[in-house]
């Protein structure tokens, strides 16, 4: 269905989520959809209020349709407020600018999975609740295959508070949820895939889900964030690290060092990912490295989950893994331009024509 750009806020509201929902939130879905233009090098952040989602071609479809990836983590709904600054004293703040999307590690990257051509199932706990209510049927409108998600009675689901400043970095306050209890892990151990990702928010899902994998012989990705249990570490096939993750393990001086005193006692494949500096990844007892995109940064928020999904989807459509990390990059390249979450995540013609167009800064 598409959008009438002059329709009242209420009319789109009711195209996409629940009437109760849209009563206790004001949810503008016309702000996700992303939207380009190339220049020589760079990329251009779009016009504010700009309209725009590129069907996927029949030949895109075809190539990745049969990739499906399960996921397994974290949903929320992100609150998100551009600032000059970051707040740092007990006082009151002016956002220019403010969104409410869709967010959490596992649910963006279901999303940019489904933008990028594949096919993502989540498996994720969700309050009876309005927020829960957003969280479902926005990732239903995404494309994201939602059986697997648990609703709890009287839980209340997960939500963040973001500020973005004007460099684009961000500062998050996150509440976890109450109530949730998630203690049926049947369905992320019953499944067909072509690869999976988890993160280290629900330990239970995630490491069915890896065991799962490995007993498919499918790659089996986990966005290694902080708190890590070594449990997860063990039944991962690829690992994927963030800074902070990584450097909450050892007290190396540098994230190479760190990446070889982690993986030195693991069988598995491991990467980590540093913004503007790239990505390091164990290749053959050696530390390589690819660098990332030089684009303009607007908001960060969203980046490293995208990378996270696309990296997966590559290495389910077979891709090596620095193939894969180029196309993860590019994607996260790409989110970084726009303000507001997971709405920055470009689909496949966007991302395969920046990679075409750009290259990698040294």
């Amino acid at each position: 269905m598409a959008f009438d750009p002059q329709g009242s806020k209420s009319e789109c509201l009711e195209h996409f989520i629940p009437a109760k929902t849209a009563r206790y939130l004001c949810f503008d879905p016309r702000l996700y959809a992303p939207h380009y233009k190339p220049t020589s090098t760079l990329y251009q952040v779009p016009p504010k209020g700009a309209v725009h989602r590129h069907p996927r071609s029949k030949s895109e479809v075809a190539k990745t349709e049969m990739t499906h990836v399960f996921l397994a983590g974290m949903a929320v709904v992100d609150f998100v407020f551009s600032v000059d600054r970051l707040p740092d004293r007990a006082e009151k703040y002016r956002a220019s600018d403010a969104h409410i999307v869709g967010g959490g590690c596992a649910a963006n990257a279901a999303v940019a999975i489904a933008r990028l051509g594949g096919k993502a199932t989540l498996a994720a706990c969700l309050g009876d609740d309005a927020l829960g209510d957003l969280i479902l049927s926005d990732l239903q409108r995404e494309g994201v295959e939602t059986k697997s998600i648990q609703r709890t009675q009287n839980g209340r689901s997960s939500f963040s508070s973001v500020f973005v400043d004007r460099s684009g970095e961000r500062q998050i306050m996150n509440f976890r949820g109450d109530g949730l209890a998630p203690h049926d892990v049947s369905s992320a151990q019953d499944f067909k895939a072509d690869a999976v990702l988890v993160d280290t928010r629900w330990i239970e899902g995630a490491l069915a889900a890896l065991t799962r994998a490995k007993a498919l012989s499918i790659p089996g990705v986990l966005d290694a964030e902080a708190p890590i249990k070594m449990s997860l570490l063990n039944a991962a096939s690829h690992i994927a690290f963030s800074r902070q993750g990584l450097l909450s393990l050892s007290d190396a001086k540098t994230l190479p060092q760190a990446l070889t005193e982690v993986t030195s006692e693991l069988e598995s494949w491991a990467c980590v990912t540093d913004g503007r500096a790239g990505v390091f990844y164990t290749d053959n007892g050696q530390i390589a490295h690819i660098p990332a995109f030089e684009v303009p940064i607007t908001d960060t928020l969203g980046a490293g989950d995208i990378w996270h999904g696309a990296f997966t989807l590559a290495l389910g459509e077979g891709m090596d893994a620095p193939k894969a990390i180029e196309f993860a990059n590019a994607a996260a390249a790409l989110k970084c331009m726009q303000f507001g979450g997971r709405k920055g995540c470009p689909d496949r013609q966007m991302t395969e024509t920046f990679m075409k167009e750009n290259t990698p800064c040294n």
